[in-house]
């Protein structure tokens, strides 16, 4: 295999830096990479495209369940002591164990909030997925890619080489299942990054079971049939 042949390993490159390069072909990709240097500066110029995506990105605060099996893990729950009925009636010692109870228990909470705080989960990487030309439109060419962030939730797209696009044309991003309808994930910039509004994946990336990605042609404003109308111009699987 001539990997010194610029498309070769332009795409090679792209699929390791997004990590979709895995398991066997990552290992070897990666004892190539040393001794080749038109591997490794493709390697460079997609480092240096994809990493900026991830800047553009808004944080996202773990959500409370995160918290929560966090805190089952370092705490587990104990069993519940089992319950002292006084003997006497309620007088002056019987409150003061009750208020020392309370402060201990406060104590104990603000502990736990103190060692959450100072050791937060390690965030999730995002997940990027590399979108080719499909040839369908002599004008358009190059790649794109689409990033979600780590709950898969927010959403965004760029185009590595800019599309000129006429006045009565724009770019549509949308995505699918194996088998099922594309659905829009909204219009995208022919010349730049695109931040897609959030949520627009029911159940986030992997709930929605997304497989692949395209764009598409379209007249202004979007498809007006709720699925491609023009040319698919980007193709990619997830």
């Amino acid at each position: 295999m001539d990997y010194g042949r610029p498309s070769l390993a332009d795409a090679l490159a792209a699929q390791y830096v997004a990590g979709t390069l895995r398991g066997a072909a990552r290992r070897r990709f990666e004892n190539l990479l040393p001794s080749h240097p038109a591997l490794q500066h493709a390697v460079r110029e997609w480092q240096g495209r994809l990493m900026p995506l991830t800047a553009v990105l808004p944080p996202e605060p773990p959500s409370p369940e995160v918290w929560k099996g966090i805190e089952a893990r370092l705490w587990p729950a104990a069993p519940a002591p089992a319950r002292v009925v006084p003997a006497a009636s309620p007088g002056g010692w019987q409150r003061l164990a009750w208020w020392r109870g309370l402060a201990g228990f406060a104590s104990i909470a603000a502990l736990t909030l103190g060692v959450l705080l100072a050791n937060p989960p390690p965030p999730v990487a995002p997940v990027v997925v590399v979108l080719q030309a499909t040839g369908n439109d002599s004008t358009v060419g190059g790649s794109m890619v689409a990033s979600f962030s780590g709950d898969g939730r927010a959403v965004t797209a760029r185009t590595l080489t800019p599309v000129s696009m006429g006045q009565d044309k724009v770019l549509q991003l949308w995505w699918a299942t194996v088998d099922g309808p594309p659905q829009s994930l909204g219009l995208i910039r022919p010349d730049g990054v695109t931040v897609l509004p959030k949520d627009l994946l029911p159940g986030g990336l992997k709930g929605s079971q997304l497989d692949h990605m395209a764009v598409s042609v379209e007249p202004p404003g979007g498809s007006p049939t709720g699925k491609p109308t023009g040319p698919v111009v980007f193709y990619g699987k997830l």
